[in-house]
């Protein structure tokens, strides 16, 4: 008897004990614990394995990515990555071969720049073309080169980082076509020395094209340059006594104005980044 007592009183006691511990479980925070693990999962949720990272930046496949994370050709952060399955934040540096690279699709928008506008993706300057751009897409989009405030026409904006360096290669770059114009007619001997090449302060300054607009005054010229930004053609014409009174970019390359009202941008088509990848 005493031992079924006794076996109860345990069986009691023990009871007891579980119900003690469910308890002080509880009361350390169990629950808690929990929430936090479903919320350090939700942060890190953006993560993306370095492989497709890579692939989704358009460089290569993920089996090729893996291939380049093995020998070393990937940094994140400046760190060289070997690791298989390494993750990459949304804010990480991730560079290819030395390049930086992005997973974003490649973006390419072509506004009609208005005058009062800034060429420059910095914030506090009031108004500039970025906010022009800025219902164009969520991608990391920057300009092309660089058109003054007062100057007009078009700008080219992407992510693309291939085509960025098409246009800045010192080498290469790509044609723009600019009608500007100026206080009074140039005259045709100026003409002749634009178009020949000639030095400023020791450095040669030369342009692609020249001419009078047809069935327009002297003092409206057609120009064609590869250089980024329109410094040049202010060079050009102060050195030579003109004061520019219109700058505008009327072409890129085999890009115009058609069907972009000033102030207004479009999306490539597809056809138009094929060839502007193929200048």
């Amino acid at each position: 008897m005493s031992r079924q007592q006794d076996s109860k009183g345990r069986g009691k006691a023990s009871g007891r004990g579980n119900a003690n511990r469910k308890s002080k479980s509880f009361a350390r925070g169990n629950a808690p614990v929990k929430k936090k693990t479903q919320q350090k999962k939700s942060a890190d949720s953006n993560d993306m394995r370095l492989n497709k990272y890579i692939a989704n930046s358009g460089m290569c496949s993920r089996r090729e990515a893996d291939e380049n994370i093995a020998i070393g050709l990937v940094t994140v952060n400046g760190k060289v990555i070997t690791e298989m399955g390494y993750k990459v934040k949304p804010t990480d540096e991730v560079r290819f071969d030395g390049q930086r690279i992005t997973p974003e699709s490649k973006v390419y928008v072509l506004l009609n720049k208005p005058k009062g506008f800034a060429t420059t993706t910095a914030e506090g300057k009031g108004r500039t073309v970025m906010d022009l751009v800025a219902n164009a897409t969520n991608a990391n989009i920057k300009p092309i080169g660089r058109l003054g405030r007062n100057s007009l026409g078009l700008l080219l904006f992407t992510n693309d980082d291939k085509v960025v360096q098409k246009f800045t290669n010192s080498k290469t770059g790509v044609a723009r076509l600019f009608q500007v114009e100026l206080d009074k007619n140039l005259k045709f001997e100026d003409l002749k020395k634009i178009q020949e090449g000639f030095k400023v302060d020791g450095k040669l300054i030369t342009v692609e094209e020249i001419s009078y607009i047809e069935g327009e005054s002297k003092n409206k010229i057609g120009i064609k340059i590869k250089n980024t930004g329109n410094t040049i053609l202010r060079t050009i014409f102060d050195t030579l006594k003109y004061d520019l009174v219109k700058i505008d970019c009327v072409a890129i390359a085999h890009l115009t104005k058609k069907d972009i009202p000033r102030g207004h941008w479009k999306h490539l088509t597809q056809q138009e980044v094929n060839t502007l990848k193929m200048l």
